[in-house]
């Protein structure tokens, strides 16, 4: 018995580095997507539907009309946004900058949304990237003295039109509550 024990082993071994071969492929080398975020580029109109309580089941949307423009920094990846909606009916009115920084180590976006107004840098950032015509950006954050997970989502992209899209959960991922759309259009 011992000596057909002994007899299988090379055998064995064949067949297991072989599996372990079959099942590891080399890594692909990560994507570039420095450029994901090159569409943007340019003057928007944009519509804006906003729920103002969050996270409480509400079904109360608002609506606004504005622009959205967007230019590269310094002949880089990275690009700033300038956006100003208003609401005329409501006496409503939202201005607001964002920052894109593309981090070529990790392939992932950072986003910032500025408050220059107040003089802040809120932290953190969403973080993440495109898979094909999709991005999306995640984040954690206190909202109302609760633990949040923040999602954006960017869809619907080609050169007249693209959805962006805010959503937050109060239970780790499993459920999503979108309240922010901003639709751009050329």
């Amino acid at each position: 018995m011992k000596l057909r024990s002994i007899c299988w082993l090379p055998l064995l071994q064949f067949t297991l580095s072989f599996a372990f071969a079959a099942e590891s492929p080399s890594p692909s080398p990560a994507r570039d997507g420095s450029h994901d975020f090159d569409f943007l580029i340019g003057n928007w109109k944009a519509h804006v539907r906003r729920l103002p309580d969050r996270l409480v089941g509400s079904n109360n949307w608002l609506e606004y009309d504005g622009i959205s423009n967007h230019k590269k920094l310094l002949d880089s990846n990275a690009n700033f946004e300038e956006f100003e909606v208003d609401s005329p009916e409501k006496h409503l009115h939202i201005k607001a900058q964002t920052l894109r920084l593309y981090n070529p180590e990790t392939h992932q976006w950072s986003i910032y949304l500025l408050d220059l107004d107040k003089g802040l840098l809120p932290m953190p950032p969403v973080v993440g990237e495109f898979k094909g015509n999709r991005g999306e950006f995640y984040d954690q954050e206190q909202y109302k003295d609760r633990a949040i997970f923040v999602r954006y989502v960017w869809l619907n992209i080609s050169p007249k039109s693209a959805r962006m899209e805010q959503s937050f959960s109060a239970d780790g991922g499993k459920t999503w509550e979108t309240n922010w759309i901003c639709e751009l259009s050329r």
